[in-house]
Formats: C-alpha cells, sequence, structure tokens
C-alpha cells in the first residue's frame, strides 16, 4: 500500500515540496522511458511533486527524457537540476565559473524544454572560480528569470555559509536549499553542514539516504547481488560503503528493522525524515517495484528505540569505519610552502 507524501517548506520563503525527492539519475541508463513514465505517474499519484535531475546524468539524456514525460505533469511540479561537473562530449564544461555555469544553464533549459529552471544546484565546490563571481552570474540567473532558486551541494560548511554571506551582501536572493551526503551509517553532515543549514534558514536534501543500496537490506554474505551497484562496480559505493564495517552495521540495522516487522528501507527512511532538519529525502528508484516500495516504507513506524539503535550502531557525526574520509572531497587544512 502506498503511502501519501506531506510536504514541507524548501528553507524560509522556499516552495511546498514532498517528503521524498524522486531522483532520476537512473533515467536513460538503468530505465527505459515507459518504466521512468510509470515511476512518474505514481509519484505523482502518491503527492509527490519534486523531481531531481542533473546535466551530467546519463550524458544528458535524463533531462531530455524528463522533457518529454513531464508534458502533462501536476502544476505544482518543482524541478531542480545541477551543474558545475564536466559534461561527457562538452568541450569546456565543468566548473562554476560565470562562462560555463550560464552556458550549463541555457543547455538544461533546451534538454529539458524550459525557460526557466525552478532550481538550480551548483553541484559541488569549485576551488578556483571566486565565489564572489559565482554569486555574480547567479544573481544575473535570477534577476533575468533563467532560474527560480538556487542550491549548493557537496560544498564543506564554511564555505557554504561565506557562499550565503556573499550572497547577502551583493543582494542576491540566498540558496534555498543543501544537498549533503548522508544516511544512518554516514553521520557526518551532522556536525557542521545541517547546523549550518538550520542556522541560515536553508532546507536539506540529502542524497544517498539508503547509503547507495546498502541499507536496503540486499547485501548478504554470497555476495553483491545482479544489477546492484556493487555488482555493477560503482565507484562512489566501492569508495564509501562497501567496507566490512559498513556492511556489519547495516546488517545489524536490518536485522533490527526485521524483527520489529518494518523493512531496512523504511528504517533508513524514516530515520532520516525523523530529523526535523530535514525537508525531503532523496530517492533514486530505476523501477516503478523500487518506488512502490520505498512509498510504502515511508508508512512504517518510527519510534524512540529505533532512534536509539541507530545512535547505538553509528553515533551522530561518525561513520562505522575507523578514519573514514571520503577520497572525492579530501580536507583541505594542511599545506607545505
Amino acid at each position: 500500500m502506498m503511502t501519501a507524501l506531506h510536504r514541507r517548506a524548501l528553507g524560509q520563503g522556499g516552495p511546498s515540496v514532498s517528503s521524498l525527492c524522486l531522483g532520476t539519475m537512473m533515467f536513460g541508463d538503468q530505465t527505459e522511458a515507459p518504466e521512468a513514465a510509470r515511476i512518474l505517474e505514481a509519484f505523482f499519484a502518491a503527492g509527490g511533486n519534486f523531481v531531481d535531475t542533473a546535466d551530467t546524468y546519463t550524458g544528458g539524456a535524463s533531462e531530455r527524457m524528463l522533457a518529454e514525460l513531464l508534458v502533462d505533469a501536476p502544476d505544482d511540479l518543482f524541478l531542480a537540476t545541477k551543474a558545475g561537473n564536466p559534461v561527457a562530449g562538452v568541450e569546456g564544461s565543468g566548473s562554476l565559473a560565470p562562462d560555463w555555469l550560464t552556458r550549463a544553464v541555457d543547455m538544461s533549459c533546451e534538454r529539458l524544454r524550459r525557460d526557466r529552471l525552478d532550481l538550480l544546484y551548483l553541484h559541488l565546490d569549485d576551488e578556483l572560480t571566486p565565489r564572489e563571481d559565482v554569486v555574480s552570474c547567479l544573481g544575473r540567473l535570477l534577476a533575468e528569470g533563467r532560474i527560480a532558486h538556487w542550491g549548493i551541494s557537496n560544498f564543506r560548511a564554511w564555505k557554504m555559509v561565506d557562499i550565503v554571506h556573499l550572497a547577502d551582501a551583493a543582494g542576491v536572493a540566498r540558496p534555498v536549499v543543501v544537498q549533503p551526503y548522508y544516511h544512518m551509517l554516514n553521520r557526518g553532515a551532522e556536525q557542521e553542514i545541517i547546523p549550518a543549514a538550520a542556522h541560515l534558514g536553508m532546507g536539506v536534501v540529502p542524497y544517498s539516504v539508503l547509503g547507495r543500496g546498502m541499507l536496503t537490506g540486499k547485501y548478504g554474505t554470497d555476495g553483491p547481488p545482479e544489477g546492484s551497484r556493487a555488482a555493477r562496480g560503482d565507484p562512489r559505493l566501492l569508495e564509501n560503503e562497501f567496507r566490512p564495517e559498513t556492511m556489519a552495521a547495516a546488517a545489524k540495522l536490518a536485522a533490527h528493522a526485521t524483527a520489529k516487522g518494518n523493512t531496512p528501507i523504511g528504517y533508513a527512511l524514516n530515520w532520516a525524515l525523523a530529523n526535523t532538519n530535514i525537508t525531503s529525502a532523496l530517492i533514486g528508484p530505476k523501477s516503478l517495484a523500487q518506488l512502490r516500495d520505498y512509498l510504502a516504507a515511508t508508512g512504517e513506524p518510527y519510534d524512540d528505540a529505533d532512534e536509539a539503535m541507530a545512535e547505538e550502531i553509528c553515533p551522530s557525526g561518525r561513520a562505522p569505519a575507523a578514519f573514514y574520509a571520503d577520497p572525492k572531497y579530501p580536507y583541505r587544512g594542511r599545506s607545505r610552502a
């Protein structure tokens, strides 16, 4: 039985969005158009209105597919895309430099067949482009009506705060949302990013809330199941969640959920949504069956015993793997002349 999704305000003064955000990274890759259409139809029927894509997803195929499938979308559809990463086959792509950011917005609008983007995420931090230049470019895109709102993803907390202050100084509307990497077994965002977002009045829409599949209960002792990210050699999973300590912790969480008559998926989703700082949790189903599982799981109960078990397995701000650090986003606190 599918659960009707409720709505939450995206930051201060932002739009009302559904508590689950439909990620479409699989569209055009693992998910072909007919199945994508069924996923979107079911998501909208459940009260969903928040859809997420990016210019780099499947080489732009995700955006192009959405252009076809969103023709009859609900009037309150809120569609997010991202820019900043290099786009395959596009010379000079990548970075947050104003020239590329402007071009990326134009290309996304063209692929999506829209005059304006509801939400543009800065997909990652650019350590070369001055943030003042980024803010100035965003101010122009807002003034021209090319974007309605903007947000940030994969930024360190201090840079997140800095870019908000720069926006205030320049008279540019603040970002309404941050999209951090966050799940039950990777709680680093609780140290600085989520508290900073709450202080600044920004919404929080975490990605990988199911631990790239590790928290679904499908990884047992028989090796990764066919079609899973691990079986496909997904580099981000192998760099982060596919570790003995994390897999052991995931098994304990799955056992707790199952003993209560719930699902590991429901435990992971409801744990994220139980955090009042979280606006919406990003999901990325590749099939209608997966989406139905996610929607049903959000209706499962979540209580103090569930919270205590999650805290015991992986305390706030931590990850199970000792000395864990994401290699894609290294720390920058040491330098030598």
